[in-house]
């Protein structure tokens, strides 16, 4: 059939240019065929082989995630589902903090609340935005049967954008506006974002307003350099929103883009030689229906109060215009009540769960 010649297209396309026919001259299309299928439904095989050292036959109960060549065989790239390879990562750390005179292994985590934390235990189905990390279904299992109990969970969100601003949006933030004498900053350029030292100023923010959450870790002049050259650039600053008082002190941000993960797929993670093409039409030209809601931060004096209703007042109107359709947030911690019930007012849906495990490392 047509669709299955497209497929096995796909399947040898990237290794056609190096390829060079095998030697031993034995009939494997089938059996490379059932890898592929494999490779592109995400699923798992068992397979026998003789080990090299003292010609053991060893039974693998793998999940293979590419088909390569070389001048006498075919073989596979795959992520090993073996209790005994992650029992000796885990016991190696263990072993490692002890020595130090730690107590505990927890994570996993980033090194700031900015980085990639947490592992996926649902929604594996579900497509991870940009600023997260994938894991196979077997590795919270792993995990659990190691010893290593829940520390937090994170939940995200899937947010269907309206066709028009909920009114109560916009109810609550004229009332916001005139009772605390706030106003909505809207940023022009980078140029200015450089000059004013707003970027800055909206990190420090971020810092202020995260500063309660679990595992918190303030960022430093360092990071916040990093991230301002990495993320600013990119951002569509009609999908930034900035909330001033009257004195001109920053007291709320809301930052979201279009969605790059199906960019990064299109560009296999690489933005050279010709990844950049994808981003740039993704960026600029045809957007995704998906974006990505980066993070929302709110002065804690002011958190709860309404706020965040004059943000989405401002941002909903460009979603719609723009023509998304769906919004993703990154994780939230699911003991955290005032980011969850912002969303109250837009259809939405939990649909992937994060985990930090922890363990006590002490010997009895």
């Amino acid at each position: 059939p047509e669709k299955d010649q497209r497929l096995v297209k796909d399947l040898i396309g990237n290794e056609k240019y190096h390829y060079v026919e095998p030697r031993h001259k034995k009939e494997f299309l089938s059996t490379m065929w059932e890898i592929g299928q494999a490779v592109r439904n995400y699923h798992y095989i068992e397979m026998d082989y003789e080990r090299t050292a003292d010609k053991m036959i060893v039974t693998r109960k793998v999940k293979p995630v590419a088909i390569m060549f070389s001048e006498y065989y075919f073989y596979m790239t795959a992520f090993i589902d073996d209790e005994e390879v992650s029992r000796c990562l885990i016991e190696a750390v263990e072993a490692w903090g002890r020595e130090r005179g730690l107590d505990t292994i927890e994570g996993p985590l980033g090194f700031t609340d900015l980085d990639a934390e947490g592992m996926l235990i649902e929604g594996f189905d579900q497509l991870s935005t940009m600023a997260t990390i994938y894991n196979y279904p077997y590795y919270p299992v792993h995990m659990e049967r190691l010893g290593m109990k829940k520390e937090m969970d994170w939940i995200e969100m899937k947010l269907k954008v309206p066709v028009a601003t909920p009114e109560k949006y916009v109810r609550i933030s004229e009332v916001v506006k005139a009772k605390f004498h706030l106003h909505v900053r809207k940023l022009k350029n980078m140029r200015e974002i450089r000059e004013s030292g707003i970027g800055y100023r909206i990190f420090d923010l971020i810092n202020e307003a995260y500063s309660s959450l679990f595992n918190f870790s303030e960022m430093t002049k360092g990071q916040i350099d990093q991230y301002i050259n990495e993320y600013l650039p990119i951002l569509d600053l009609d999908m930034v929103t900035l909330v001033e008082d009257e004195a001109g002190e920053l007291v709320g941000v809301g930052i979201s883009m279009a969605s790059l993960s199906t960019t990064l797929q299109k560009a296999r993670g690489r933005l050279f030689p010709f990844g950049w093409i994808h981003f740039i039409k993704s960026l600029y030209i045809k957007r995704p229906p998906i974006l990505d809601l980066l993070l929302v931060a709110v002065k804690p004096e002011y958190q709860n109060k309404g706020v965040n209703a004059l943000l989405f007042t401002d941002l909903i109107p460009i979603y719609i215009k723009k023509g998304f359709k769906w919004g993703e947030t990154n994780p939230e911690l699911e003991i955290n009540d005032k980011v969850q019930s912002q969303w109250q007012y837009l259809e939405n849906e939990i649909h992937k769960r994060r985990r930090c495990f922890t363990k006590s490392i002490t010997s009895n």
